[in-house]
């Protein structure tokens, strides 16, 4: 029988929830989770999104994304616009306070991820980037 180490499934599930937890902690002095922070990230890259693109992108329940969307309005990190390109629809866009704390929070999510990464060299590290890249290119959608 294989150990649970040799399970390379396995491995990426542990680092994720370990990845999750370490940046939930940092995130927990803002009142966010790492899945609003997703949100923000998402925005940050986009001119505005549906709620539903959201859900499809980031691969949330469309329910989990509305109180996600909530939470951001109420810090105003977020805002809901009536979309240019159908009246009944809305964009979820990205506030200028919400660029800021992005910004604030970079180097803290560079602490976090350096120090899951810790065991790897500079080189290693691309690797692994890239590789999660090509897997997440087509495996996730």
């Amino acid at each position: 029988m294989r150990g649970l180490h040799a399970d390379t499934g396995y491995l990426l599930y542990r680092l994720g929830l370990r990845s999750g937890q370490l940046f939930n902690t940092f995130l927990q002095e803002s009142g966010l989770r790492l899945r609003h922070y997703a949100v923000l990230r998402f925005l940050a890259g986009a001119d505005g999104a549906l709620q539903r693109e959201l859900s499809t992108r980031l691969g949330y329940d469309p329910s989990a994304i509305v109180g996600l969307v909530d939470d951001l309005e109420k810090l105003g990190f977020a805002e809901r616009r009536p979309s240019p390109d159908d009246r009944r629809s809305r964009i979820v866009v990205l506030t200028a306070d919400g660029r800021a704390f992005l910004r604030d929070t970079d180097e803290a999510g560079l602490r976090v991820t350096n120090d899951l990464l810790l065991p790897l060299d500079s080189a290693e590290r691309d690797v692994l980037h890239s590789l999660l890249q090509k897997i997440a290119e087509t495996g996730l959608g």
